[in-house]
């Protein structure tokens, strides 16, 4: 079956196309820098996220993603409801809890502004909608990445007040939130760094499951995650064989590797590296927290 990601989807290569910027193993949870990854999700955040769990009126199912242009791109998470091949143990697992509890429309339906992603936006937007959002929503989980945008626009200070406000404002409405890191950003290495720590912190203060995306491309390609670098010049934007497109901002999608999660996929495809990351970490607060904070 053709995945959703193909770039035969014309309306979503154009979308990826666009040099707006996007956000994005199981589920990470650093204790300090640098990360930690945990096989699953610490006591106390699965506690958390059980008592916030509890005040939730909504569909059950349901999952939103609150982010830039790495989160609008069907690139990002649809292609899971697909035939996936090399798949590891734990994502099969992850998957087949998945695919039985999320609504239909949560794959690809649930995507632009109206639905609290869009290109080139930043955390003031959610700041300024998140509220919207969630009453038009109302979703029993969201993951949240902002701040590449934000590099080029925001202090550290301003980035961590909002994004740990936004996340507040999700967990007092009962949704339970997934924070994701940003990945590394060329010609904002140091600065990306530093917003990705600012997430990993405010996971640990509000006791939130985090997705260290920034760690995991600096773990598998440490030296030559940036697809802008001199040794990847010719390829296509998304083509290059690394974890980062040819412009140094976005997630790299090699067609080669569509729907494939083998080791060399997972270092090669940065959509795919976000996926993987995101069904791990999004399987264990299926089994942890939504199916077990009410019982």
């Amino acid at each position: 079956m053709r995945s959703i990601g193909n770039r035969g989807n014309w309306w979503d290569w154009l979308r990826r196309a666009i040099p707006a910027i996007w956000i994005v193993g199981g589920c990470l949870l650093t204790t300090s820098h640098p990360a930690i990854y945990a096989q699953e999700m610490p006591e106390d955040v699965v506690k958390h996220m059980r008592e916030v769990h509890k005040q939730f009126r909504g569909e059950k199912g349901t999952l939103a993603f609150f982010g830039d242009s790495i989160s609008v791109s069907l690139a990002f998470w649809a292609p899971l409801a697909y035939e996936c091949r090399n798949v590891p143990p734990e994502l099969d697992r992850a998957l087949k809890l998945i695919r039985k509890y999320l609504r239909p429309e949560c794959w690809r339906d649930w995507r632009g502004g109206q639905y609290g992603n869009e290109g080139g936006q930043t955390i003031r937007w959610a700041y300024e909608n998140v509220d919207r959002w969630l009453e038009r929503l109302r979703p029993e989980t969201a993951v949240i990445m902002f701040g590449t945008n934000d590099l080029a626009q925001l202090d550290e200070a301003e980035y961590r007040e909002k994004l740990a406000a936004v996340v507040r404002r999700c967990l007092d409405r009962g949704t339970v939130v997934i924070l994701s890191t940003i990945p590394p950003r060329h010609g904002f290495e140091e600065k990306s760094a530093r917003f990705a720590n600012i997430a990993r912190q405010i996971a640990r203060e509000l006791k939130v499951p985090l997705v260290d995306y920034h760690a995991e491309i600096l773990k598998r390609r440490p030296n030559d995650w940036d697809g802008a670098l001199p040794a990847f010049a010719g390829y296509d934007v998304y083509e290059v064989p690394t974890l980062i497109a040819g412009d140094g901002i976005h997630p790299s999608n090699p067609q080669k590797y569509m729907g494939d999660f083998s080791p060399e996929a997972l270092r090669t495809s940065g959509y795919g590296l976000r996926n993987y990351l995101t069904a791990l970490c999004y399987g264990q607060v299926i089994e942890k927290v939504l199916t077990l904070s009410d019982k």
